[in-house]
């Protein structure tokens, strides 16, 4: 019979030791975690903004304070618009090369002024006269800097992109 002192018997028990070890250290890394969730994304039209967040900020900035982003293209990127921050599952995306903020049809969200879908005959009592008139878009000159109103066939809104840069300055991507 074995003592209790056996050379072979604290080794195995090294081992086994050993291997829980193993086992907590690697499976604490299987701990739940929590969903990272962002407040409803709400856009003020005349202030440039959608929750704080400018279209002049940095990427880091931008995914800082709106977290939930589904997909970017990173800074130096060859890709056709740039850079940028995107929230595809709300219909907003936001040019970080370019500096602005596109709105699309399905944008899940508010808008301080209801204008996805409004007439475009219908803007004067918000906006004013345009500063560049278009067959499908009208450029607005704000406080902040550009709003672009595109429309659809029927003369509705079906996309929104605004800017601190002038209309001069503002290169947006097709």
């Amino acid at each position: 019979m074995l003592s209790k002192f056996h050379p072979k018997i604290i080794s195995m028990k090294r081992i086994l030791l050993l291997f829980t070890c193993f086992l907590l250290i690697f499976g604490a890394g299987a701990q739940l975690k929590t969903s990272i969730v962002c407040n409803n994304f709400v856009v003020d039209v005349l202030g440039g903004k959608v929750n704080g967040v400018q279209s002049d900020f940095l990427q880091a900035r931008i995914k800082k304070e709106l977290p939930c982003f589904t997909s970017e293209e990173p800074d130096g990127t060859t890709a056709k618009c740039g850079a940028g921050v995107f929230y595809k599952d709300k219909d907003i995306y936001f040019y970080t090369t370019r500096k602005y903020i596109e709105i699309r049809e399905k944008f899940q969200g508010k808008l301080t002024i209801p204008l996805m879908g409004a007439a475009r005959n219908s803007l004067f009592k918000w906006l004013g006269n345009p500063k560049i008139k278009d067959v499908s878009w009208d450029a607005y000159q704000t406080q902040y800097g550009t709003l672009v109103l595109h429309y659809n066939k029927a003369g509705k809104i079906n996309l929104i992109q605004f800017s601190k840069l002038t209309t001069d300055a503002l290169s947006l991507c097709e």
